[in-house]
């Protein structure tokens, strides 16, 4: 099973809203679709489920032609962020809606629904109503009747982003356990580059309704073919700044550094460097070595993570690094680049070779 998109654009109101976009999305892995907010991922979504019209190109499901069918015809499974169930309804009509809506015999659906609730430990609910569930058991419903569905593609829009953290992480780790081995194509939405990486699979970084670069999210994490791709999967935001080469080093106003392996080789001239913010740390170690010292404005304790945002040559640069660190907003400290996690890239935005 295939979803091939050929070419598919987007208009509203005249003004093109997604750009000519093409991918072949498999089976086997998730598929992620990672952009922030307004990046074009829920557009595409919903092109690819049919909720929306394509102004352009073609979407092609295991060869068949299916651009101009309605979502009924195209065997989807669509769950949103937000808790899509029918209040009416129990956890077991809700899970069963579908498969009675295609006709289903009343013996399979009940081994179908009771298969997708005892995956998700539904099966103590299946009689309650969906406001008498927590967020994290009325989320796990919409994802069993996309199981239920055994649909051909299942589109999944950032479903985890309404839950609290210890449910965000306890599916998180389930979802691609729960879609192995069923034979459909899963895509799934997000903001969080972290949460592509943990899916793993194939990501398509998106920005400002294109896509940026598509492959390996382990591999485009490692290598961006540019800027932009680079930009998107950073959070906190990616460093950057204007760097001189010069021979085998390299100079950023008054802080310079030597070069090794293939960055060694480039052309002299201008660049823009990116860094990861977990490659700025707050103290020095054999790879980040390199001092700069900038005067520490916001700071943040996200779990085992420190993050400090500081002000160094004009420019603001972030840090993030694990453990409780003690900052003083409003006070310089020392913090320390590695070299060899830089990204350089050309003055019109490629990947520097």
């Amino acid at each position: 099973m295939t979803l091939e998109l050929h070419d598919i654009t987007k208009t509203v109101e005249g003004r093109v809203h997604i750009k000519p976009t093409s991918l072949t999305l498999k089976t086997g892995h998730f598929n992620v679709l990672l952009g922030e907010t307004g990046a074009g991922k829920t557009s595409l979504i919903k092109m690819m489920a049919g909720l929306d019209p394509v102004a352009s190109g073609r979407i092609v499901m295991d060869g068949v032609d299916i651009t101009k069918l309605s979502t009924q015809k195209r065997n989807i499974s669509l769950v949103h962020q937000f808790f899509v169930n029918y209040p009416h309804m129990t956890v077991y009509d809700n899970i069963a809606s579908p498969l009675r809506v295609a006709g289903m015999a009343k013996s399979e659906i009940q081994g179908r629904v009771e298969e997708a609730a005892d995956i998700l430990q539904l099966r103590p609910m299946l009689k309650r109503r969906p406001h008498e569930l927590s967020g994290g058991q009325q989320q796990r419903t919409a994802l069993a009747r996309a199981i239920a569905k055994e649909s051909n593609a299942v589109f999944l829009d950032e479903p985890l982003a309404n839950l609290d953290y210890k449910l965000r992480e306890e599916l998180r780790e389930q979802l691609p356990e729960l879609f192995a081995g069923r034979g459909a194509v899963v895509v799934y939405a997000t903001s969080e580059p972290e949460e592509a990486l943990l899916l793993g699979g194939e990501t398509a970084l998106m920005q400002d309704g294109r896509v940026t670069q598509f492959g390996g999210t382990a591999g485009i994490y490692r290598h961006p073919e540019n800027l932009m791709a680079a930009e998107v999967f950073s959070n906190p935001p990616i460093n950057q700044a204007n760097v001189i080469k010069t021979g085998t080093r390299v100079q950023m106003g008054d802080i310079g550094w030597d070069l090794s392996g293939s960055a060694a080789g480039l052309s002299d001239g201008e660049y823009t460097v990116a860094i990861r913010p977990n490659y700025i740390l707050p103290y020095k170690t054999e790879t980040a070595h390199v001092p700069l010292v900038g005067r520490v404005m916001v700071t943040e304790l996200s779990g085992s993570e420190s993050s400090a945002h500081f002000q160094f040559a004009g420019q603001s640069w972030v840090s993030l690094a694990h453990g409780v660190h003690p900052y003083t907003i409003g006070n310089d400290h020392t913090f320390y680049l590695t070299p060899s996690e830089c990204l350089y890239f050309t003055p019109d935005g490629k990947i520097a070779q």
